[in-house]
């Protein structure tokens, strides 16, 4: 009989309940100046960190990309279009307002080298990471007390 071991994270259901709840708790909010978080997945490709960001509807003059203190700053703000006012909305989710997203970078990034390009609905970076330094294996020899 096979067995496997899968890895537990034991806060990630607790990161994803919270998430809802905050999203559950913003959309109750009424106003004109309403914000969203994006959704984002980051994953190492080839060297690179590429980072994806849903931002359907959002158009590339509407989004503001900086680099401060190894922190990578994804915020923008799309304008909602003006709907006519009879249409009788029974319920509204298309997403208009401010976000803002940050993401902590590995030191030694150089901002200069970040591309970012949109396309259907998905802004994807790619941040070349940093060249490892060669490290020499340490050895340590415990002494008797």
């Amino acid at each position: 009989m096979a067995s496997s071991l899968t890895h537990w994270e034991p806060f990630a259901e607790l990161a994803e309940m919270r998430s809802r709840f905050d999203r559950m708790l913003s959309e109750l909010g009424e106003g004109h100046d309403r914000s969203w978080t994006p959704a984002i997945d980051v994953v190492r490709d080839n060297g690179n960190l590429v980072v994806r960001a849903d931002v359907p509807g959002v158009r590339p003059d509407e989004i503001e990309i900086s680099v401060t203190n190894d922190t990578l700053v994804v915020e923008g703000k799309h304008e909602e279009t003006k709907e006519v006012d009879e249409a009788g909305f029974v319920r509204r989710e298309r997403r208009y307002g401010a976000f803002s997203r940050s993401i902590a970078l590995p030191k030694g990034v150089d901002p200069g080298k970040i591309e970012a390009t949109t396309k259907d609905g998905v802004l994807e970076l790619k941040v070349p990471l940093p060249k490892e330094a060669d490290k020499e294996p340490v050895k340590i020899v415990p002494s008797a007390g």
